[in-house]
């Protein structure tokens, strides 16, 4: 019996079911984290998932690398279009969440 651990929605691909982007677990197999660190980051899977994913990719990595490239290509456009935040914003923001994590408890 097959199961399929990947699924295409909306011209990207998830582990099925999920909305973890197949793009993440690639970007973390090819930093060298194992399966089971894999797993651990993204604790809504189950490892035979990571497997699955992994499996998936390595059975069709030529075309994964090049929709891999295709997306990074987006994601810098996206970022050259965006527009910036206005004035001071990301200062209060930086300092808003440096407060938050020395006041909360470790």
């Amino acid at each position: 019996m097959s199961k399929e651990y990947i699924e295409q929605r909306d011209g990207n691909y998830y582990v099925t079911g999920t909305r973890v982007s197949l793009d993440s677990l690639i970007h973390a197999f090819r930093r060298g984290e194992s399966p089971e660190t894999i797993c651990q980051n993204f604790e809504i899977l189950q490892l035979e998932e990571v497997y699955g994913a992994i499996a998936y990719y390595l059975g069709n990595q030529a075309g994964l690398d090049a929709y891999l490239l295709r997306q990074g290509d987006k994601w810098a456009e996206n970022r050259r279009n965006s527009q910036s935040l206005p004035g001071g914003l990301r200062e209060r923001l930086l300092r808003a969440r440096d407060e938050m994590h020395s006041s909360s408890p470790s």
